[in-house]
Order: structure tokens, then C-alpha cells, then sequence
């Protein structure tokens, strides 16, 4: 196996609540416990999990943006973490982020040019002249106009908008592009405009994706492997196909059963037992069973570890194997 571009090791992010009492200790947000993966150059990753599972931390810690409480963010070898300031804003020529709203990561006051330009102004050493050469073969390569270049964000649709943000994360011509979400503001017509051009792109520059989503099918679309995330913790990664059609974790069956269907007669989901709830709320055991129709004993108290299942597929659930054979059909119901 090759030496990866980026690898996140044992990554953990807490976060301290407000104290509630002078006598004792504040409580904390665990948004990331222990989180690996590795992305190998020129492949992509998807991070999939619903509001709240910490995918978003994942992407501010991974791009830097904030430090972890525990763990690593290495790029190419590099712990970004241990960088100073200055190696740091250095690095950042190879790793950009696509924010998730084309709407409020635009500066409206600011012409295209001058913000798709900010990358490579912030990094200093070229021309104005050169900038703006490089903002309009940028704009070309999304799609775009390099007359649109004296423009601002409010002349665009949210799909331009989108693509703006693209253009601005390649202008440094980065080895890796962190998209948080970057389609979940657009209408779907427009979603599949923009999925297609990340892989085009990816085509022409080679660059890496760690793309960012609630959506199993739109990383699908672009990514060559996923790694569900659930409450801080990767709870099934594989690729694409294989979590879309033989997923092994509960989780990721819920988040493909939660897509709506226009199928009759569909059971509401099966309420979990006082006990699993209960014990979820304690913390015990495996943190998704209080809603896991599987859940018995050994999931109350046992916590699952992430295991190989085939060489490319791994899942943290006690019952893998059952859940792959045994889709509990209809328990997952939006």
C-alpha cells in the first residue's frame, strides 16, 4: 500500500460545556473519539453521518482550523499540528475547503476576481497581473466565464456560487480539497451539475477529495470509499457500493432506509427497549443502541470495536454479519 496523502490518527476533539455548578467539574461534548483513515493521493473519501455526528469538527480539525484534544492530522507525512504559523500558512497551498453554503462563504462586497484571488494573495510572491490570469483560467475550468470575473457573488445562482467556491479552492492548485457538504444548499437538478464537475476535476488535476456529507448517494457519485460516522465514532467504512448494498452497520441501513420512497404500506421503525435507551444514556456499550433493532445484552454493556470483514470493509457492530443478511426492512422509516 502506498504512503497516504492524508491520515487522521486517533483523532479527538472535546468540547467544554458550561459549568452548571461551582462544586463540580464542567461536562464536555465528545464531537470526535478516536477517529482514524487514511486518503491515498488522487482517491476520495466520504465522511457520512446525520446532524451532529461530527463531521463538520471532523473537517475544521483536519484542515487545520482547529487543534484536536488528542490525535494527529499528518499531510503527506506532516503533522499539520506542529506546524508554526508561518510553515503553516505555507502548507495551506495544498489543502483548501469548499464551504457548505455558496450563499455566506462569498464576500458580497468583494468582486469574483478578488475572492476567488484571496488563496494566492494571502501566500504573496505573484502580480496582481498574474492573479487575475490565474482567477480566469480557474473560472474556465468551472464552467465559467473569465469576463464574469468583475461581477459579484449576488449576479450568480446558488450552482455559479458553488462553482466560484470551487474555483477559488483550485487556484493554489492543492493536493487535497476538504467539501463540507458542498452540494446540500443547491437544488438536485443543480446537485448532480456540481458532483459531475468535482469529478471531472479530479480527472484533469488529480486532486484528492475528503468530501463531506449526509448523503450516501452523493458520495457515491464522487468518492471511492465512505466511513459512516456516528457520534464521534467511524462505525462502517468500505467502498462506495458495498455500503450502499451490503452496509453491515445499523447506522448506515438507517441512513439509506431514511431516504424517502414512494412505497405503501412501509412499518414505522421499532421502537427500541427501556433498557437499550437506558442504557444509552448512561453511556454504555455500543453508543447506537438505544435506536439499533439488533440491540441485545452484550450491545448494553460491550462496546463494538471496528472490525475487518473483508479486506476492504469494516464495520463496529457485534451482529455484522446478521445485519448484512437480514436487513431489517421497514424499521428504518423516516
Amino acid at each position: 500500500m502506498s504512503a497516504p496523502l492524508l491520515a487522521v490518527e486517533n483523532l479527538t476533539r472535546h468540547y467544554p460545556l458550561p459549568r452548571e455548578s461551582l462544586f463540580r467539574a464542567p461536562g464536555e461534548v465528545r464531537a470526535l473519539d478516536g477517529v482514524s483513515f487514511r486518503i491515498e493521493a488522487g482517491r476520495s473519501l466520504g465522511i457520512v453521518g446525520e446532524s451532529g455526528s461530527g463531521k463538520s469538527t471532523l473537517a475544521r480539525v483536519a484542515m487545520a482550523l482547529e487543534p484536536p484534544s488528542a490525535g494527529r492530522v499528518l499531510l503527506d507525512g506532516q503533522d499539520l499540528n506542529r506546524l508554526s504559523r508561518a510553515e503553516l500558512r505555507r502548507a495551506r497551498r495544498d489543502f483548501q475547503m469548499v464551504f457548505q453554503d455558496p450563499y455566506g462563504s462569498l464576500d458580497p462586497r468583494q468582486t469574483v476576481a478578488r475572492i476567488v484571488a484571496e488563496p494566492l494573495a494571502a501566500l504573496g510572491g505573484t502580480s496582481p497581473g498574474e492573479r487575475r490570469a490565474r482567477v480566469a483560467e480557474m473560472l474556465d475550468s468551472v464552467g465559467l466565464r473569465g469576463n464574469d470575473m468583475d461581477k459579484y457573488p449576488h449576479e450568480f445562482s446558488g450552482g455559479q456560487r458553488q462553482r466560484i467556491a470551487i474555483a477559488r479552492a483550485l487556484l493554489t492548485r492543492p493536493r487535497l480539497i476538504v467539501a463540507d457538504e458542498p452540494v446540500s444548499a443547491l437544488d438536485v437538478s443543480v446537485q448532480a451539475q456540481v458532483l459531475n464537475l468535482l469529478n471531472d476535476l479530479q480527472s484533469r488535476f488529480g486532486v484528492t477529495y475528503m468530501l463531506i456529507s449526509h448523503d450516501l448517494a452523493v458520495v457515491e457519485h464522487v468518492c471511492d470509499e465512505v466511513a459512516v460516522i456516528y457520534r464521534g465514532h467511524i462505525v462502517e467504512r468500505g467502498p462506495a457500493a458495498t455500503l450502499l448494498h451490503e452496509a453491515a452497520h445499523p447506522y448506515t441501513r438507517a441512513l439509506i432506509e431514511a431516504v424517502p420512497q414512494p412505497v405503501p404500506g412501509r412499518h414505522r421503525r421499532r421502537a427500541a427497549p427501556a433498557a437499550a435507551l437506558q442504557a444509552a444514556r448512561e453511556g454504555g456499550g455500543c453508543t447506537f443502541v438505544g435506536r439499533c433493532p439488533f440491540a441485545q445484552a452484550r450491545c448494553q454493556n460491550e462496546p463494538p470495536a471496528l472490525r475487518v470483514l473483508t479486506p476492504r470493509h469494516a464495520a463496529a457492530c457485534h451482529f455484522a454479519e446478521t445485519v448484512m443478511v437480514e436487513p431489517p426492512a421497514g424499521r428504518f422509516d423516516a
